[in-house]
């Protein structure tokens, strides 16, 4: 059996973890293309942990052109089941105040374009999972458990809406979406969220609120200096969570995250192409 592993998804911001011991570099080639970076392995504390800067150093990438299958399925196999995605958002709710941190519980999609980096599946194969609660509960509170424990002001639970981007929102979409009841919005969340429950995997996200977006009368409009400028005030908190939440993972049996494809691929087995059987391997090669 394989050592329990965390992985970690650094945002804007994050693009490295101090404190790392018996450090490996790795660079995958999976099957899904290559990931953003080369991905760090190494141990925090006692466990061991894989991390993967999102845009790749140097914040190369735009959301949309994000490799999120190759991402997931490198962490994976890497050995991770459990996976943290840090993340800088807007928020969407004057109780949610730059610097504060939310640990959602729940999505609304505004992506266009990303149907192939959103699934593993297609191709010839055909699978439907479980998707009404989208992040792992158990990991979500220890994660939230994790910050409060290192000063944050943590709030659980609330809906994060994943827009396409480059562009921030605009004012009519910033409102309608608080018309909506979400909390936060980002870019990038979505699609790991996806691919981690299709890879069998815990996912949480602590989402680092930088901005009221739009929306908030007599606020300055979103500017990305800004952002930066609350996201290096609070990498260190970011660092000193994950951190913390690697030496409290939860056990794996609390939730249904290691079963998510138990019963949903539907595509009889021998209709399966061999070349597309040989990708799927590292994420479902149990069930095929």
């Amino acid at each position: 059996m394989s050592e329990p592993t965390l992985g970690v998804i650094g945002g804007s911001g994050l693009y490295e973890l101090p404190g790392l011991a018996d450090v490996d570099r790795v660079r995958l080639r999976t099957p899904f293309g290559e990931p953003s970076d080369e991905i760090v392995v190494g141990r925090l504390g006692g466990t061991r942990l894989a991390f993967l800067p999102r845009h790749g150093r140097g914040h190369r990438l735009l959301p949309s052109e994000l490799p999120f299958r190759a991402n997931l399925c490198a962490l994976k196999t890497l050995g991770a089941e459990w996976v943290v995605a840090v993340s800088a958002v807007g928020s969407l709710r004057e109780e949610i105040a730059p610097g504060h941190v939310v640990v959602p519980d729940q999505f609304i999609d505004r992506t266009r374009g990303r149907t192939e980096e959103s699934t593993f599946f297609g191709h010839g194969v055909v699978a439907h999972v479980q998707f009404a609660d989208p992040f792992c509960a158990p990991l979500s509170r220890a994660l939230g458990d994790a910050a409060r424990a290192q000063g944050a002001t943590v709030h659980s639970g609330g809906v994060y809406v994943c827009m396409e981007g480059p562009h921030f929102s605009t004012r009519a979409e910033s409102n309608l979406y608080r018309s909506w009841g979400a909390h936060v919005i980002g870019m990038t969340n979505l699609q790991e969220a996806k691919l981690a429950r299709e890879a069998e995997l815990c996912f949480a996200t602590l989402a680092l609120a930088t901005d009221y977006d739009c929306w908030r009368p007599g606020h300055e409009d979103v500017q990305i200096d800004d952002i930066l400028r609350v996201l290096a005030a609070n990498v260190d908190l970011a660092r000193r969570t994950v951190a913390a939440v690697a030496g409290r993972l939860p056990a794996r049996s609390g939730c249904a995250c290691s079963r998510a494809l138990e019963n949903a691929i539907i595509t009889s087995r021998d209709a399966i192409p061999a070349a597309v059987r040989r990708d799927l391997a590292p994420i479902a090669g149990k069930y095929l």
